[in-house]
């Protein structure tokens, strides 16, 4: 029977989602989790990989199992099994062709920082310390740059192996709370799939351009002739959250 579960994790101690040689991931843990409830290996399929040092609230993932365990109570058992810093949220029963990779339509991202004179080590968990501030209006201005189907070669790690770096953007949309003398940021970027680094990428182009590093003119070169020269930053990877995963019907709906 096919299973989907909802995840949320902090990623910081994380090599990723993926299981590799050289550094322990979600992916390993969530798969030694389930191998001790259900008592032989399950393979765990999640909506994409996440990259090391990155989060997830809303990260879905499914897999096959025979048990006697109600569907909604899996997730508990898995808990009992997982570290602190992985959760599964919710457990459900899924359809036999349900494929969290393949049957993702939409995934929204959340880049946070803290624009600051001071650090705060409570903020650094899920967010980045960006010292100074930065022209929050312009933040807002240059968010509908980003969005419909662009090339984005430009925010890609160069050397990645694509097919394309044609990607669509539905929305980006910036969230401002100014407290204690400080703002927090967060960047949320829908699309129907991402590059290597490309959310991280924006982030940091949004905040070079809200900072005057950036020229309007640069971001639209960056994005109409690929230029690499005219973007920010690449963001620290502590900074971003998978937030949700979009399959066109609520799969986690209670009954």
């Amino acid at each position: 029977m096919r299973y989907a579960i909802l995840v949320a994790y902090n990623g910081a101690g994380y090599g990723g989602w993926q299981i590799q040689k050289n550094s322990i991931t979600v992916q390993e843990k969530l798969e030694a989790a389930a191998k001790d409830l259900f008592g032989k290996r399950i393979c765990i399929t999640a909506s994409g990989r996440t990259d090391s040092g990155v989060h997830a609230a809303g990260q879905v993932c499914h897999f096959d199992a025979e048990t006697s365990i109600p569907p909604e109570k899996i997730a508990d058992a898995l808990n009992m099994r997982l570290p602190e810093d992985i959760s599964v949220l919710s457990s459900v029963a899924a359809p036999e062709n349900f494929d969290a990779n393949r049957c993702a339509k939409k995934k929204t991202y959340c880049y946070r920082m803290y624009l600051s004179p001071r650090r705060n080590p409570i903020k650094d968990k899920t967010s980045v310390w960006v010292k100074g501030g930065a022209d929050i209006s312009k933040l807002e201005h240059i968010a509908g740059a980003f969005v419909g189907r662009r090339d984005f070669k430009a925010y890609c790690k160069s050397g990645s192996q694509v097919k394309t770096t044609v990607r669509e953007v539905y929305s980006v949309e910036v969230k401002a709370r100014h407290y204690r003398g400080s703002y927090d940021v967060e960047i949320y970027v829908c699309g129907g799939g991402f590059l290597y680094n490309m959310v991280r990428t924006i982030a940091g182009t949004m905040l070079y351009f809200a900072q005057g590093s950036l020229s309007e003119d640069d971001i639209l070169r960056s994005l109409e002739e690929c230029d690499r020269d005219a973007v920010g930053k690449t963001m620290p990877a502590g900074g971003l959250t998978l937030e949700s995963v979009d399959y066109g019907f609520d799969l986690f709906k209670s009954p």
